[in-house]
């Protein structure tokens, strides 16, 4: 008699004794995308000793993020960032998770989030100015810069152009080292090596900014009439417990999650649209005829974004094909059903958005960029939840709606003063780490309009 069940798991490519890794780490993209298409909807493999399960299916991925929600965790790549991240929003859990949305989300009310606008319409004109007719630039580390210093100034107020670049490059040490490692960064920290070293310098570094930030806000009697991010934490309260309030650490964060989670996804989202848009110059000209139309030179305002249907047509699109965050993964703490099929605790459940929203199924053509996918018609059309790159359910990102608007406001501005074409015939390979990040720099040569 066997020591344990037998268990009937749903099919999957053929398993060595690594299991799927080395085909999964060479090309995790074309690896995932092509078990979905050979084994549709749920699909099994492994990674050493850890079972997988593979969801394209718009109805499983609402089964996960909705009915199995208080059953599941977050993946392991991101419980690994709990290490820069500390317990903020992005990685916390259970309770502790819905009592700091419901602190957090009035920072992110409509009102608020349409006061943010004039921030990211001063910062995109400071930025433009130090561009030239007929340069090349790396639109990728453009938009980096350009989203880190909004972020920072959203996020701490005033001018913080040197302390956001302090964070910056704290975050991007730490992360790229976990990327690179991963799983055996934590293993590697704890050895006496001069990369070791550096990173303990870098969080120290990190802490010592953002801890200097927190208490200069505390100290500041003018602190509760402030809008930024960090002034609204600093005054929340919960309903049920009014004399409760975050922590300098339980600050320090959510800070973090904002900066890293605000600043490098929007920055992936609108290099990948430019890079789209440079190479489809039928769609950009479309596009800034509507901007022409309906803004006239002028700096676009929040109320201005519902008359430019066009403009988020071409955002939805780019976010379809490249988006910034490429997959999410939940691990079941304790033994469930998922389609039909057992999935024990411990094993994860991945449900990549580079996988679904690129599923013929639901998108014919998928490789092509074609905006008119997003028309209302083409939406109702389609199975909820095949799109979902702001994830879904009680997880869905609580910035959203400040992701696209920021991003349209961004690209309206850089559109009506600059046409966009490539700098070369390169196509630019997507690497799939954290966040889904251009492999290349991705050149583009601006033309004045």
């Amino acid at each position: 008699m066997l020591p344990w069940p037998l268990r009937r798991d749903p099919p999957g490519p053929i398993m060595t004794l690594w299991g799927s890794i080395p085909r999964f780490r060479h090309d995790p993209l074309g690896f995932l995308t092509s078990t979905a298409r050979r084994y549709p909807d749920l699909a099994h493999f492994r990674l050493g000793l850890t079972d997988l399960y593979l969801v394209s299916s718009p109805h499983l991925l609402k089964e996960v993020l909705f009915t199995l929600t208080p059953k599941v965790h977050k993946g392991p790549l991101l419980q690994r960032a709990k290490r820069i991240l500390g317990n903020g929003l992005l990685t916390s859990e259970d309770a502790f998770y819905l009592r700091q949305r419901k602190l957090i989300a009035p920072a992110f009310h409509r009102e608020h989030i349409r006061n943010y606008a004039a921030t990211m319409v001063e910062e995109t004109e400071v930025h433009q100015r130090g561009w030239k007719a007929g340069a090349v630039v790396d639109v990728h580390a453009e938009m980096q810069q350009l989203t880190m210093v909004i972020t920072g100034k959203l996020l701490f107020g005033s001018e913080v152009r040197e302390e956001s670049g302090e964070i910056s490059a704290a975050l991007n040490d730490l992360v790229a080292f976990d990327e690179k490692y991963f799983p055996w960064s934590a293993l590697i920290e704890r050895l006496p090596l001069p990369l070791s070293r550096r990173l303990q310098r870098a969080r120290a570094r990190l802490d010592a900014t953002v801890y200097k930030m927190i208490a200069a806000r505390r100290a500041d009697p003018g602190a509760a009439s402030r809008h930024d991010f960090l002034s609204m934490l600093l005054h929340a309260r919960d309903a049920e417990d009014p004399s409760a309030r975050m922590s300098d650490e339980q600050l320090r964060d959510e800070c973090m999650t904002f900066f890293l989670a605000g600043h490098e996804t929007t920055a992936n989202a609108l290099a990948w649209t430019s890079y789209l848009l440079a190479r489809h110059p039928e769609v950009q000209q479309r596009l800034q005829a509507e901007l022409a139309q309906n803004l006239a030179g002028g700096p676009p305002h929040a109320a201005d974004l519902a008359r430019l249907p066009y403009l988020e047509m071409v955002l939805y699109e780019s976010l379809r094909l490249y988006p910034p965050v490429w997959t999410i993964a939940r691990r079941p703490q304790e033994d469930i059903k998922l389609g039909g099929f057992e999935v024990r605790k411990g094993s994860v459940i991945i449900m990549p958005q580079w996988v679904m929203h690129r599923d013929p199924r639901f998108f014919p053509d998928p490789e092509r960029f074609d905006p008119e996918r997003w028309t209302p018609e083409a939406r109702a059309a389609r199975p909820k939840h095949s799109f979902f790159g702001f994830s879904a359910g009680l997880r869905q990102c609580i910035g959203a709606d400040m992701a696209i608007m920021e991003s349209s406001i961004v690209l309206a501005m850089v559109l009506q003063r600059w046409g966009l074409s490539p700098a070369d015939d390169r196509t630019v390979a997507p690497n799939a780490t954290l966040t889904l990040r251009p492999k290349h720099p991705v050149k583009v040569r601006l033309q004045a309009r």
